[in-house]
């Protein structure tokens, strides 16, 4: 199957995940394109295909001959889509051979190239975008569809010499939780590469540190006519509390290794109001420093509103890979070669958010992160890129066979 078949067909699977879910996976319609994969995985004749209770799919290529002592190298995406929007009914619409100008979703929505200014890097590349009313799915079908094309090219072309590779894909990226159930063990690669990034020639072995936080207040709720130092407004409070954080220290006023707290969620009434945030940041000491200072402004309102007045839950959710892939030099510099070997500049940088790999790499599986060529993930405004997901796919053939020397 072609590369744009198999992405287009699973975009059409609806995967969104769930944040405020307690199963795992947070949604079942995930599984059902797991399920799919499975039965693909095994009519392309991988072997040791696997699809547990947790949803995880595990399937092997075997070595070539001549090259069973190599290190086993693991390819990982995800199958879910994030909470954020929709990934129901996705419309792609393709442009071939893009001109660099601006593009209309539908009547009443353009991506503009003034504000996306990224666009201009794909001028003359295939793309394939949303109608404007759902996510597209590239974050990380367009990944799921790089690993299984490679995997089927593979598998059809004996000659090309690599040592045994696992592939891996998983459930509920978006919600923080993908490898909750993930067994390292019976995955058993050496080291993995997490197809999960976005532009052209990116490769990531940093990301944040991060941690959850919801921030619970109580009011007292009274007559407005009658209310004079009576009525605590939960709202209110609320209020101040998002202006007691830096204001310049949010990520729409952010970049590089810079950090940030993040407003997600507000709900509430007068008697009791609620704010989610994440708080993220790549280097360890000013994340504490970061979790110390959100304590902080919770206690100035407590002192101020009473004790019970205001709560805070705050939750470490992964942290930065770095420490655990340096020590694996080559990990990196086989991902740089195979880029230069496909044309493709490498990017170096850290990512500005985290992957499954952050987490399989403090679990004893050093995972750094590759591009796909998807661009605006979450959101209307997604896109992605025929031209890079073929580079991509590219890279992941040169990899391989780079491993296996």
């Amino acid at each position: 199957m072609e590369l744009l078949d198999r992405f287009l067909k699973y975009v059409a699977f609806d995967t969104q995940s769930d944040e405020t879910s307690e199963t795992f996976p947070s949604t079942e319609k995930q599984k059902v394109l797991l399920n799919a994969l499975k039965e693909e995985m095994e009519a392309l004749g991988m072997t040791e295909v696997t699809m547990d209770k947790y949803g995880y799919v595990m399937g092997s290529i075997p070595a070539s001959a001549g090259c069973e002592a190599a290190p086993v190298i693991g390819l990982i995406a995800h199958v879910d889509t994030s909470p954020d929007m929709s990934g129901k009914d996705v419309k792609p619409h393709i442009i071939e051979s893009y001109d660099g100008a601006d593009i209309k979703l539908n009547n009443a929505l353009t991506m503009r190239v003034e504000e996306f200014p990224e666009l201009t890097f794909f001028k003359g590349h295939t793309l394939i975008h949303t109608d404007g009313t759902t996510l597209l799915g590239a974050d990380d079908k367009a990944g799921v569809a790089e690993i299984m094309t490679a995997a089927e090219y593979l598998l059809t072309h004996p000659e090309i010499k690599h040592g045994k590779i696992r592939i891996g894909f998983t459930p509920d990226e978006e919600v923080g939780r993908g490898v909750d159930f993930f067994d390292v063990a019976a995955f058993g690669a050496d080291f993995a590469y997490t197809v999960d990034g976005g532009m052209e020639g990116e490769l990531e072995y940093e990301n944040f540190n991060a941690a959850s936080a919801k921030v619970v207040i109580k009011g007292r709720n009274v007559h407005p006519g009658y209310a004079k130092n009576k009525m605590i407004n939960a709202i209110e409070i609320a209020g101040e509390m998002m202006h007691l954080l830096p204001t310049w220290e949010r990520p729409e006023h952010t970049e590089g290794y810079e950090g940030f707290y993040h407003c997600v969620g507000v709900s509430g009434t007068v008697e009791e109001a609620q704010l989610s945030y994440i708080i993220r940041d790549h280097d360890a000491d000013r994340f504490e420093q970061r979790k110390r200072f959100m304590w902080s402004a919770v206690d100035f309102l407590r002192a101020k509103y009473g004790g019970d007045a205001v709560n805070l839950i705050l939750k470490d959710q992964y942290y930065n890979m770095r420490k655990m892939v340096e020590p694996h030099p080559e990990v990196i510099e086989r991902a740089i070669e195979a880029m230069e070997q496909a044309g493709v500049k490498p990017l170096v940088r850290p990512i500005r958010g985290g992957t499954d790999g952050a987490r399989l790499s403090f679990m004893g599986l050093p995972c750094p992160n590759l591009f796909t060529g998807g661009m605006n993930f979450h959101g209307r405004y997604e896109y992605c890129s025929l031209t890079t997901m073929q580079r991509a796919l590219q890279v992941i053939l040169n990899l391989v066979q780079l491993w296996a020397k």
